[in-house]
C-alpha cells in the first residue's frame, strides 16, 4: 500500500492516477475524501496534518508515503507528525516532495520552511527520496482571468529565469522512487530543459491562442500590499516577495540533468504543457 498524502493537488494527484494505472495500491489522504471517490481502484481516507488519530488511521497498512505539505510555516510540523506516524505503523520508504534551493544558503529564514521535513526525512530510519523540483508549469494558471480578460498579466520577477518544470514530469519521478530502489538516499533537483522568464512564458502562451499578450511590472512593495489586502499569512507573504526578489536577480537560474537520469528522456518543455492546457486559458 502506498500513501499520498496532498493527493487532491497537482502533483499529488498525478502521482495517484500514474500509480493507479500501475495496478498499484493507492491511499489517498485527503481532508475532503469525497474529493478522491473518483478514481477507481483508490482508497480515500481522511487525514489532516494537525489531527494525530488521522494520521495514525492513514498510516495503517502503508509500506510507502508520498509526503507532500502544501507550502508555509507549518511545513516542519506537519512532516514530523505525518512521520511518526508512518514509523508507527510500519512504514519502510518516504519520498517528500520538498522544493529547489532547500538547505542552500539564503538570506531570508523562510526560504528553508521544507528543510527541518528533509532532514527528519534522513533521520527517519527509512528509506528515504527527497525531490526539489523548481517553479511549476502549472503556476501559470492563475494567468488565465487576466488573459482571457485581455489584460496584461503582472509580473514581479522581471526578465529572471527559472528551470520551469512540467508537474507530470515531478509525479513520474515520484513514481520511480516510490516503486524502485534505484534513487534511494537521493536528493534529485527537477527542472525543465529550459530557463524562461515571465515575459518567455508569456510569449510562448500567446503564441498558443494566437494573439499578443503583454505584461506589467508589479513593484515588490505593491505584490506584498496586495497580498496581506487578501488576507495571506505575514510569513507566507513575506516568502512569496522573496522568491519573485529572488528570481529577479537571477537567483534560481539553474538547469539539471535529474529528470532526465530518471526517466530515461528529456523533461518536457513548457510549451507542451501550455499546449495540454490549452482551453484553461482560451475559456
Amino acid at each position: 500500500m502506498i500513501l499520498i498524502t496532498g493527493a487532491t493537488g497537482t502533483t499529488g494527484s498525478a502521482v495517484v492516477r500514474l500509480l493507479a494505472a500501475r495496478g498499484e495500491q493507492v491511499r489517498a489522504m485527503t481532508r475532503d475524501p469525497s474529493k478522491a471517490q473518483a478514481w477507481p481502484g483508490v482508497e480515500a481516507v481522511r487525514g489532516d496534518f494537525d489531527d494525530d488519530a488521522s494520521l495514525a488511521r492513514a498510516a495503517a497498512g502503508a509500506s510507502r508515503l508520498f509526503l507532500l505539505s502544501a507550502p508555509g510555516p507549518s511545513v516542519s510540523r506537519h512532516d514530523e507528525a505525518m512521520l511518526a506516524a508512518a514509523r508507527a505503523a510500519g512504514v519502510r520508504r518516504v519520498v517528500k516532495l520538498s522544493a529547489i534551493g532547500t538547505g542552500e544558503p539564503a538570506d531570508f529564514e523562510v526560504a528553508d520552511w521544507h528543510l527541518p521535513g528533509e532532514r527528519a526525512v534522513r533521520a527517519s530510519g527509512l528509506e528515504w527520496t527527497v525531490l526539489r523540483p523548481s517553479s511549476f508549469a502549472s503556476n501559470t494558471l492563475r494567468w488565465a482571468d487576466p488573459i482571457r480578460a485581455g489584460n496584461p498579466i503582472p509580473n514581479t520577477m522581471k526578465t529572471g529565469t527559472q528551470g520551469v518544470v512540467d508537474p507530470r514530469d515531478v509525479a513520474e519521478v515520484a513514481v520511480r522512487a516510490l516503486t524502485t530502489d534505484a534513487h534511494l538516499g537521493a536528493v534529485l533537483t527537477l527542472t525543465g530543459p529550459e530557463l524562461l522568464s515571465v515575459p518567455d512564458q508569456v510569449a510562448q502562451l500567446g503564441s498558443l491562442l494566437g494573439r499578443p499578450l503583454t505584461t506589467v511590472d508589479v513593484p515588490l512593495d505593491a505584490y506584498r500590499t496586495r497580498l496581506l489586502a487578501a488576507g495571506l499569512d505575514p510569513a507566507f507573504v513575506e516568502a512569496a516577495v522573496h522568491g519573485s526578489n529572488l528570481v529577479a536577480k537571477g537567483g534560481n537560474a539553474r538547469l539539471t540533468q535529474d529528470i532526465e537520469r530518471v526517466l530515461g528522456r528529456r523533461p518536457r518543455p513548457f510549451a507542451a504543457w501550455a499546449r495540454d492546457h490549452r482551453e484553461a486559458f482560451a475559456g
